[in-house]
């Protein structure tokens, strides 16, 4: 799980977060809390699973959850709990990207974009955070994110893939800086 995630963007020092100065964390996204999100189609069952939601609540005490959309398809938005969770935490984390609804076998996609409502979600809680927020895309295809590359509230990304079992808590070490992350 380490191995796969790859740092897409890491602008002004917007990574690694640290446990000393990052005292309250808002955590925004529908694939932040299912275990099922990190394992892709191709898997037997877990012995045990951590979210990315449960590993970063191991990190930082105070931890802010609003999953913004109801699925990856994101049609069905709660932007305004997003907001008033960003922008109430020190940092912000960002969990998007696909699932199973639109990549695995016998589904194509379209084109490459974020389904639904998921740009407008990333932009309206990377405006109201404090400071850039990170975005980390869970899916096993490439998606177009080139509005957050040049957005300067947005200062990290990272694609995480569909890490398995063990990704939620690959995910936060690599926020934490106990794993760098290859980069491209």
């Amino acid at each position: 799980a380490l191995e796969g995630i790859v740092l897409l963007k890491n602008d002004g020092g917007a990574l690694p977060l640290s446990k000393s100065t990052v005292t309250s964390l808002g955590v925004v996204g529908f694939n932040a809390n299912d275990a099922t999100r990190l394992l892709g189609n191709y898997f037997g069952p877990p012995c045990a699973t951590a979210t990315p939601l449960q590993a970063l609540q191991g990190y930082v005490k105070d931890t802010r959850f609003a999953a913004g959309c109801n699925a990856a398809a994101c049609n069905v938005t709660a932007i305004p709990e997003a907001v008033r969770v960003a922008s109430s935490a020190d940092a912000v984390v960002l969990f998007m990207g696909l699932d199973q609804d639109q990549e695995r076998e016998e589904v194509d996609r379209l084109d490459l974009t974020l389904p639904g409502k998921q740009q407008s979600l990333i932009e309206s809680v990377a405006s109201a955070a404090k400071k850039p927020v990170i975005l980390v895309l869970l899916c096993g295809g490439p998606v177009d994110v080139s509005f957050a590359k040049t957005n300067p509230k947005i200062g990290a990304i990272l694609w995480a893939g569909y890490p398995g079992e063990a990704g939620g808590m690959a995910i936060a070490q690599v926020l934490f800086g106990e794993h760098n992350p290859g980069e491209i």
